[in-house]
């Protein structure tokens, strides 16, 4: 079992936002300022949305309070991981390679197993593989690219009924949560390239209306 127990189908309904591959310090502002629950930095240097921990640190510094600052880690050195966490004040680590549950527990932080979804056969043991997760993240799959690609995946996929925290990610956008919300009931949505001009520069209309979107389920 999850350490943070899955509530009933009609509480997750009220989905929790995170917007994801923030990079600067006005689309912080943005999310938050639209009704994000959440924003993602992203330190993994392959990625178009990387920060490294200096950036990480100003984008944090002017958040107003309440929203949950999120670091996304792809099988980084332990050492690496505590570099960031000792210069920014990160509240959840989310973790999108290879890691074990015992990995992720290590640096004394709520995390997210992040899995890209091939077969509903990956998601049968998923509390069991990661039992001190709060969360697990599900994602679309394509070789070589940990997260990110902007393609919806196969929702039925998904068990229905499940005995662990669903964070769906994946393509969303504006157009697609309401929907995604509805059929898969998730406890919190997690979008990236949804709401960006270009990889990295997010779009404020883009962000408001897939607020909107959610709030409107």
């Amino acid at each position: 079992m999850l350490t943070s127990s899955p509530l009933s189908a009609e509480l997750r309904s009220m989905a929790r936002i995170k917007i994801c591959g923030i990079t600067r310090v006005e689309d912080a502002l943005a999310a938050a300022e639209a009704g994000a629950d959440a924003i993602g930095l992203v330190f993994y240097a392959p990625s178009p949305r990387a920060v490294d921990a200096r950036q990480a640190a100003h984008i944090v510094a002017a958040l107003p309070p309440f929203v949950t600052t999120v670091g996304l880690f792809v099988d980084a050195e332990p050492d690496a991981v505590r570099e960031v966490l000792s210069q920014v004040p990160l509240d959840v680590l989310q973790f999108h390679g290879d890691e074990t549950d015992e990995y992720c527990r290590q640096f004394g932080r709520p995390f997210l197993k992040a899995v890209r979804v091939q077969n509903a056969e990956q998601l049968t043991d998923v509390a069991a593989r990661w039992p001190g997760a709060s969360g697990i993240l599900l994602d679309s799959y394509k070789p070589g690219v940990p997260g990110g690609t902007g393609e919806v995946f196969d929702w039925r996929l998904v068990p229905v009924k499940r005995d662990w925290n669903l964070v769906l990610a994946g393509g969303l956008t504006a157009d697609n949560v309401h929907q995604a919300i509805r059929e898969m009931c998730p406890w919190a949505v997690d979008v990236s390239g949804g709401v960006e001009a270009s990889k990295g520069i997010k779009d404020v209309a883009k962000i408001n209306a897939f607020v909107q979107e959610v709030k409107r389920v």
